[in-house]
């Protein structure tokens, strides 16, 4: 069982690592959750084989009860990626009411790099486009 719940969580982790390579926010966000996922399975699976209750009962031997800390921390990753979730809803929502576009947009220093001018050497103070708006922008035609 445990080697399936290994392989599980190496699975989400791939899944959720290749979702967040992806250039739409829903995407996005459904690889933020099942990296959430994975971490939760990480977590119950640290806390080693199902014992005992921790505190109700008596018990004789302390080394047959669980640990009741990964399941509390599992706990709390839950609420957390919960709230994370729900925030990149709402950021997600609002970027398709201003854009109406899930695509996440370029920035200026990829530009520079699909140009093949990020060759990796600090040039923004000594670069011309650095120095003329819009010089930069491979949208606009130069002479």
């Amino acid at each position: 069982m445990t080697l399936v719940l290994i392989v599980t969580i190496g699975v989400l982790y791939g899944i959720g690592t290749w979702l967040l390579q992806q250039r739409t926010l829903t995407r996005l966000i459904l690889g933020i959750i099942v990296l959430g996922h994975g971490a939760n399975l990480l977590l119950l699976l640290s806390g080693g084989h199902p014992g005992l209750p921790p505190i109700v009962g008596e018990f004789d031997d302390p080394a047959t009860a669980s640990d009741p800390l990964p399941q509390a921390l599992a706990l709390t990753a839950i609420v957390i990626s919960f709230g994370v979730t729900a925030f990149l809803l709402a950021l997600a929502y609002r970027s398709w009411q201003l854009t109406r576009n899930d695509e996440v947009e370029d920035d200026l220093e990829d530009r520079r790099i699909a140009l093949g001018r990020g060759d990796g050497i600090d040039d923004d103070f000594t670069d011309a486009s650095a120095t003329v708006p819009g010089a930069g922008d491979p949208r606009q035609e130069g002479p």
